[in-house]
């Protein structure tokens, strides 16, 4: 597959950052991307690496060793490794669409001076013959998130000015956000382009639903940062903390009418 004018050699516009923790889709996505000569730049964030990163043979790649200190910092090395003007940020489990060079240069073409980051489209296939999981519903909302980095283009230099990615956030989760809103505080514009990706949905395995609650940690840490009304700003829709909290405080209230003999706190406790 040729390269795409723009995209390639020591002049490219844009260098690609792919941070991992060595999923086998890794090697599907190198694959798509041999249309570039310029630089890939794979971050491995493994936390207990066991020999080469597995998928990255036969692809011509640089691979940096990560501190296995989440997403953010292995993005955070990635781009500050990256010499072009533009860095693309995918992850690992993507796969770019048809002709996604091509509109990924039209993308970085048309953006005005004013822009630091163009958002790609997200495409999340769900089962056709029956309905979706939970887990499946959750991934399916990326395709309608702002400033997802599973497919995200900034400019390095506004990308500088902000100091990157905010390394307290320790999961996928927010920290993308985060920095969308601290470079819009600068005057910055982030933009939809016209670049499409498709992202699969993984197996969800065991522990998902800790993880994913885990997630409200990041979303204290937003509202610390950013205000109470942080959810608007960053068109983020909020989550089921208050929901959750209350059924905790009901269920306590259960087992501790029960444990103490009031006959009228374990009902209201079980009723709530």
């Amino acid at each position: 597959m040729s390269a795409v004018p723009g995209l390639r050699g020591p002049n490219a516009v844009a260098d690609i950052v792919v941070p991992t923790v060595g999923r086998p889709s890794l090697a599907t996505l190198l694959a798509a991307l041999r249309w570039s000569r310029g630089r890939v730049l794979v971050v491995d964030d493994r936390p207990h690496p066991d020999g080469d990163l597995p998928g990255v043979d036969g692809h011509d790649v640089e691979v940096l060793r990560g501190r296995a200190a989440g997403p953010a910092a292995a993005r955070n090395m990635g781009w500050r490794a990256a010499t072009a003007p533009w860095v693309v940020f995918l992850d690992d489990d993507v796969v770019p669409g048809p002709g996604w060079a091509g509109w990924l240069a039209a993308d970085l073409a048309a953006a005005s001076a004013d822009v630091a980051g163009i958002q790609g489209r997200l495409q999340v296939p769900l089962p056709a013959d029956r309905p979706p999981t939970d887990w499946e519903r959750n991934v399916a909302g990326l395709a309608t998130a702002r400033w997802a980095t599973a497919d995200m283009a900034y400019r390095r230099q506004p990308l500088a000015g902000v100091g990157g990615f905010d390394e307290r956030f320790p999961r996928a989760f927010r920290e993308d956000a985060d920095l969308a809103l601290r470079l819009r505080a600068e005057g910055w514009r982030l933009v939809r382009g016209e670049r499409t990706t498709t992202h699969p949905v993984r197996p969800a395995g065991p522990g998902t639903s800790g993880r994913l609650q885990a997630g409200n940690a990041d979303d204290a840490l937003m509202r610390a940062l950013h205000g109470r009304h942080w959810h608007e700003a960053a068109g983020a829709p909020r989550g089921r903390i208050g929901r959750h909290l209350a059924t905790t405080v009901a269920g306590l209230a259960a087992v501790g009418g029960v444990a103490a003999c009031r006959r009228g706190l374990a009902p209201a406790g079980l009723a709530g």
